[in-house]
């Protein structure tokens, strides 16, 4: 969703759950510093697989861009591109073969997609409402995913409180 969507859902959150406070999470390696390490080692963190997708961006005034879209991200073009200053600002990302996702430079994670293999346990009882169990295993494995995220990038910045 858009980030303006994002601020009303949070600011409606802020203002009917009193007490609730929000804040950026800050991980000891930025997403995009990260994501060019593993493009460039060709080797995905653990759960973790490069899929198909990428966006690489010029930090300098030209600001060009490269998009690959159903590429194979494990040839020397991707390195070269990187190698000329240009940075991931979007890895399609799977984990454990369940969860496909796309993660930005901002640690934003995008187009997320629940493999079959997620739900096919559940599906196989025919149950007549699977909406509150579909809700339970998206948000368990999601977790799990969030996790194996956090670990991949260094785990969280612990900031020092006064």
């Amino acid at each position: 969703t858009s980030q303006a969507r994002v601020d009303d859902v949070l600011t409606g959150l802020v203002a009917t759950l009193e007490g609730l406070a929000l804040q950026l999470i800050n991980t000891q390696q930025s997403p995009a510093s990260a994501m060019a390490q593993w493009l460039v080692e060709k080797e995905a963190p653990h759960n973790f697989t490069v899929d198909r997708e990428c966006e690489l961006k010029a930090c300098d005034e030209s600001k060009a861009v490269v998009r690959y879209t159903r590429h194979a991200l494990d040839t020397s073009e991707i390195c070269d591109h990187i190698a000329a200053g240009k940075m991931p600002t979007k890895l399609a990302l799977t984990w454990d073969n369940r969860v496909s996702f796309v993660l930005t430079d901002a640690g934003t994670i995008k187009k997320i997609d629940m493999l079959d293999v997620v739900f096919e346990e559940h599906a196989a009882k025919n149950h007549d409402d699977n909406f509150d169990a579909d809700v339970a295993i998206f948000t368990g494995t999601f977790a799990m995913v969030i996790n194996d995220l956090f670990d991949a990038l260094g785990g969280e910045v612990q900031l020092e409180k006064a």
